[in-house]
C-alpha cells in the first residue's frame, strides 16, 4: 500500500487545487519484443486544467518476468487532451520527454519489478479554456532474447496520482 501526505501549497506557494489518482490498471501483459514503441496504457486519469496549472504526477506499477530471460521495461508519461474532439487518436505527447524514459532490466532472478516515474508539468499557455487533459503511464517491454508471444505479465497493482496546483 502507498500512503502519502497533502500539504496545503506547493513549494511557491501554489494552492493545491485537487488531486486526481487512480490504482484501476488498464492491462494484463506487456508483450515481449525488439521494439520500443509497442507501448500500453498501464493507468489513466482524467484532470481538469487551465492554462498556467502545474502537475505534480508520479506513478508506479510492477510486472512479473516468467520468460526467464532478462527483459528491459520502459516507462513513459503521456497526456492528450481529452476534449479535442480526437478522442485517444491524440495528438499524444510525452510530459517526460526532457529528461527521457525511466526503465529497467527486469532479470530471472529478480522475477518482479516495481518501476516508479515522477515528473513535473506546466500546462501550456494556449490550452484550451474547459478541456481536460489525460494523463497516461505507458509501458513497454523488450530483449535481444524475445520469441513471438511472449509477455511480461502486469500486476493489478500501481497507483498514479496527479495533483494539480493552480497559479495564485
Amino acid at each position: 500500500m502507498t500512503s502519502f501526505s497533502l500539504t496545503a501549497d506547493a513549494p511557491g506557494g501554489l494552492p493545491l487545487a485537487g488531486l486526481y489518482t487512480t490504482n484501476d490498471v488498464a492491462t494484463a501483459a506487456l508483450p515481449v519484443d525488439l521494439a520500443t514503441d509497442t507501448w500500453r496504457t498501464i493507468l489513466r486519469v482524467v484532470v481538469p486544467v487551465e492554462a498556467g496549472d502545474v502537475l505534480d504526477v508520479g506513478a508506479w506499477f510492477k510486472v512479473t518476468n516468467d520468460v526467464g530471460y532478462n527483459v528491459g521495461v520502459g516507462a513513459h508519461l503521456w497526456a492528450y487532451d481529452v476534449d479535442s474532439g480526437q478522442g485517444t487518436a491524440g495528438p499524444w505527447w510525452r510530459l517526460d520527454a526532457v529528461a527521457g524514459s525511466v526503465g529497467m532490466n527486469v532479470t530471472k532472478d529478480l522475477h518482479h519489478l516495481t518501476l516508479p516515474v515522477a515528473v513535473p508539468y506546466v500546462v501550456p499557455e494556449g490550452w484550451p479554456a474547459g478541456h481536460r487533459i489525460v494523463i497516461v503511464l505507458r509501458a513497454d517491454a523488450h530483449s535481444t532474447a524475445w520469441k513471438a508471444g511472449d509477455t511480461l505479465t502486469v500486476d493489478k497493482v500501481g497507483r498514479l496520482t496527479v495533483r494539480r496546483y493552480v497559479p495564485a
